[in-house]
């Protein structure tokens, strides 16, 4: 697809990694779709897809088992850097994660890792905010009953 380029920045643990295996099923402004295959062996599961939102800042994940079913949508808040030269994306791991069982549990994960970075002087005020404001609008939508207008770009990979 255009030959795009995908990298995924975090900041705990910090790594900047090219996701060069990933497959990119459509791109255009509003939203990226790939699929991919475990970048280190798993037994939980194997592949996935996952929409990155552009303009909300959000990416969500369909995590596959080997046997083909949904182990969870996972659900990162991120921000990007696109570089025109080199036709990349550089995505940025805002630290909270929402994990959504197919059961309709719902898990939000790692949030004292936003105190963490900010500590160590990794992420700022403004960008506190950003993350906050993001996970709540992502939270709201999943209560709402809302949240298949983030999985239904990937409910068929």
């Amino acid at each position: 697809m255009n030959n795009i380029k995908l990298y995924r920045k975090r900041y705990i643990p910090d790594e900047t990694v090219y996701l060069k295996n990933d497959e990119i099923i459509s791109a255009d402004d509003e939203k990226i779709i790939t699929k991919w295959n475990v970048l280190k062996k798993r037994d939980d599961f194997s592949h996935g897809a996952s929409c990155y939102f552009l303009k909300k800042g959000i990416k969500v994940s369909k995590f596959i088992n080997k046997e083909g079913n949904i182990i969870y949508w996972y659900c990162d808040i991120v921000d990007y850097e696109y570089n025109r030269a080199e036709n990349s994306y550089l995505f940025k791991d805002l630290l909270i994660d929402v994990i959504v069982y197919p059961n309709g549990f719902v898990k939000v994960l790692d949030m004292d890792e936003i105190a963490e970075a900010m500590e160590m002087g990794k992420i700022d005020d403004e960008t506190v905010k950003s993350i906050l404001k993001r996970t709540s609008l992502l939270l709201n939508d999943i209560y709402c009953g809302n949240f298949d207008i983030y999985v239904k770009c990937i409910k068929d990979i």
